[in-house]
């Protein structure tokens, strides 16, 4: 039997660490997931937002000609200049303008651009045909923007579907992958055109026929790609790379644009690596959107606790099995020492080292047992998430050893604040949460979450520094805010991002779903 005990105990204690090991993975997964899916619908709702931004632009070029002449160059002039297109329009290279123009008005069209100031204006290419779509007008009138008129390009097998689209529909289209005609380099940059047709004031475009028909031209405006994506508000987060690709099918000769970080360290090799392509329409054109995880990323949200577990639970495990086999003529002592060494290890695995709170997967044990009770129960709970403001500068500026001081501080205050049915937990940096049990109304919770960011405000004494911080504050109710402890840990972080975007310091509740 004094033979056995020892074996035992390190199985046990080795299938504890395995199983705790095994769960810190399964999180940390989720949370890299969680954090790409993220990532990936914010760009994706930047693009189209920007793109929405410049088709507005655009209508009220649209609304211009409704009112004035559509050869009325100096009125276009003036809007342009009004938009200061560098300040708030900084993707968009030129608003120019497109003239539809048949046989039957090609030299009535060459001499009245003659007349308005361009001496040397002429179709190009030149010769007979049944239509054209010549440049008439290029704004602002400055720079690469004054190259020479005329331009047909109806002629080109890129450009004219983009501008068939616009002319049928009445709605904006983009062109697929195009080199600007401005740009001569031969290395110049991927482009696209986005079109709005422009038809005679007062007459009918309610129907194909009527539209083709009454069409004046176009107003487009020219983009760079690369220009277009560094417009966007916000950046992607770092340890990402994104690719756009012209079309459905992505390849070198559809790539359009790829993000600054493609050489960094790649993380295909890695089973935590993720890459996802998104499919995109944007004025009736489709772009595919590849966005893949580099080592950064994996870095930041993908490496939990796990290896530290894994090695402190099997040296443990071997010093357990040890004693076991050293206590053997000793068994209820032996077992004793085992039980409380594994209790030991059960805590280490589920706390946090350095301010001894319950680390994620602690938490996550506790928020799935709460939201079986409330179930049961029909009751209500809170998840806060609580973020440091400016937290990086107190660490760059003291050094790590007066930053680990804080953020134990931190969770002491964290943890008076709350009662003893709510679980105070530390899952990140300077990221905490609490779980705040049976909570009847709305109300005391915002008040409790309020409760914890003004305690944060007060200054820390920390050695001889006082030191002044603050925190963003997200909220997630359940049932209000979901019925899964995904969905609510997701809303509480979404909730808390908002919270950093208006200002910082402040708490903000998630919305209803």
């Amino acid at each position: 039997m004094s033979g056995v005990l020892p074996w035992f105990v390190l199985f046990v204690a080795l299938g504890v660490t395995w199983l705790t090991w095994d769960h810190e993975r399964q999180i940390t997964r989720n949370h890299l997931r969680s954090q790409f899916e993220f990532a990936l619908r914010e760009t994706v709702s930047r693009i189209d937002q920007r793109a929405v931004g410049y088709e507005q632009m655009l209508r009220g070029v649209q609304s211009l000609y409704s009112i004035t002449p559509f050869k009325n160059r100096q009125a276009l002039r003036d809007y342009v200049e009004s938009l200061q297109l560098n300040a708030n329009f900084s993707g968009a290279q030129n608003i120019g303008v497109v003239a539809w123009v048949d046989a039957s008005q090609r030299v009535e069209h060459t001499e009245s651009m003659r007349r308005a100031g361009f001496s040397d204006y002429a179709l190009d290419p030149g010769g007979l045909r049944e239509n054209y779509a010549p440049i008439v007008q290029r704004e602002p009138y400055v720079g690469r923007n004054r190259a020479r008129l005329g331009t047909d390009v109806w002629l080109d097998p890129v450009r004219r579907p983009a501008l068939e689209r616009a002319r049928d529909s009445g709605m904006a289209a983009i062109s697929g992958k195009v080199r600007l005609k401005l740009d001569t380099e031969a290395d110049a940059p991927p482009g696209f055109i986005l079109y709005l047709p422009i038809y005679a004031p007062g007459q009918p475009h309610d129907n194909v026929e009527q539209r083709r028909a009454n069409l004046l031209g176009w107003v487009y405006a020219a983009f760079r790609m690369n220009d277009f994506m560094a417009s966007l508000y916000g950046g992607h987060a770092p340890g990402l790379a994104l690719a756009v690709y012209d079309g459905t099918e992505p390849s070198n000769a559809s790539l359009m644009y790829r993000s600054g970080e493609e050489n960094t360290s790649p993380t295909e090799s890695s089973g935590d690596a993720i890459s996802v392509n998104e499919y995109l329409v944007v004025g009736g054109h489709s772009w595919t959107l590849s966005l893949s995880t580099q080592e950064a990323f994996v870095g930041q949200y993908g490496r939990g606790a796990q290896t530290a577990i894994a090695g402190a639970g099997t040296v443990l495990s071997l010093l357990l099995a040890l004693l076991a086999w050293q206590l053997a003529s000793g068994r209820d002592r032996a077992l004793r020492i085992a039980s409380a060494m594994t209790d030991e290890l059960r805590h280490m695995a589920q706390h946090d080292s350095l301010t001894g709170l319950p680390n994620r997967a602690l938490f996550n044990d506790r928020l799935n047992r709460e939201l079986a009770h409330a179930k049961r129960q029909y009751g209500r709970f809170a998840m806060v998430f609580i973020d440091l403001d400016n937290f990086k500068p107190i660490n760059d500026t003291y050094g790590h050893a007066v930053g680990d001081q804080l953020l134990t501080q931190v969770a002491q205050r964290l943890s008076d604040c709350v009662r003893e049915a709510d679980t105070v937990a530390r899952i990140g940096g300077d990221e905490f949460v609490a779980l705040m049990a049976e909570l009847s109304d709305t109300d005391s919770i915002l008040a409790l979450a309020e409760k914890l960011r003004l305690a944060l405000k007060q200054p820390f004494a920390v050695n001889v520094h006082e030191l002044t911080i603050s925190c963003s504050i997200g909220v997630a109710v359940y049932p209000d805010n979901g019925s899964t402890a995904e969905a609510i840990t997701k809303c509480a972080d979404s909730a808390m991002y908002r919270a950093k975007e208006a200002g910082r310091d402040c708490v903000r509740l998630c919305d209803p779903v």
